[in-house]
């Protein structure tokens, strides 16, 4: 008879699946930052070497020096403040409009009904279309580039929290009815749970549309702000100036994305994934 090994503790404890990279190797920021250093380097070299025309795409050195001397002139932290609290203050409003309204035609079937065709169909008309009537409500200071950024958050957010909620596993709500949980039970103890993770992904896709809007709001006329650089840069003929403009609104993207994942993950650790960890 054939003796069959039973699991040591070692082998129920061990992984079934590969490590994630930062535990095999190089942790996971560096490998991400390999990409990036690369093209930069293939980008420097090219342009000094003339395969790279410097007059229209500007060397990376040259991008760091215009960054420079906007730092030194004291301009550049007025404009990052300026784009960043616009976003901010957008993505608030956005995001907390679409957050209630996400829940209540997720929750309750009737209200669904009742508002969210006449959204889907708002949710298709261009950006840009709104921009003439922002304008005209409420003129081309803060209010309209807010109002308009807020829009840009608001339907992602609204969206993909509203299909998250239903499409929770109804047999998790059939349980918590079982025990006996009311209506604000099953939203508080169930619902929104599980609906959480996707949630997360839909704030960082109005995320992303809100450093995207700001552009289309700084256009209406702002005077400081990533966005106004892009526009001064191409009006003076500074392809620099409007590459670092680009450069610093990717930058800032990422690192607000960053810490809006780094949130979402500490009310997420429960959820076992593929990945074993929220992405970056």
């Amino acid at each position: 008879m054939t003796d069959i090994a039973l699991p040591t503790r070692q082998d129920r404890e061990r992984p079934a699946g590969p490590l994630p990279q930062s535990r095999r190797g190089l942790p996971r920021w560096l490998v991400g930052a390999v990409f990036p250093v690369a093209a930069i380097v293939l980008w420097e070299s090219g342009a000094r070497a003339g395969v790279i025309s410097s007059r229209l795409i500007p060397p990376p050195s040259e991008i760091a020096s215009t960054i420079a001397d906007l730092a030194a002139a004291g301009e550049l932290l007025g404009h990052l403040l300026s784009t960043t609290g616009r976003v901010l203050a957008g993505f608030a409003l956005g995001a907390m409009v679409g957050t209630v309204l996400g829940a209540a035609t997720g929750v309750s079937s009737r209200f669904g009904a009742l508002f969210d065709p006449s959204l889907q169909a708002l949710r298709n008309i261009p950006s840009i279309a709104w921009t003439p009537l922002f304008i005209l409500w409420f003129g081309i200071f803060e209010t309209s580039k807010v109002l308009m950024i807020a829009l840009g958050v608001f339907f992602p957010v609204y969206l993909t929290f509203s299909g998250a909620i239903a499409s929770v596993d109804r047999k998790l709500v059939e349980v918590g009815r079982v025990h006996g949980l009311s209506r604000a039970g099953l939203i508080r103890r169930i619902l929104f749970p599980a609906s959480l993770p996707t949630y997360v992904i839909g704030l960082r896709n109005g995320l992303g549309l809100g450093w995207m809007f700001v552009v289309a709001a700084e256009f209406l006329g702002a005077s400081r702000g990533l966005g106004y650089l892009l526009v001064d840069g191409q009006q003076t003929g500074r392809p620099a100036v409007i590459i670092a403009a680009i450069v610093l609104f990717a930058v800032l993207g990422k690192f607000t994305d960053r810490l809006l994942t780094g949130v979402g993950t500490r009310f997420t650790r429960w959820q076992d994934g593929f990945a074993g960890r929220a992405g970056a």
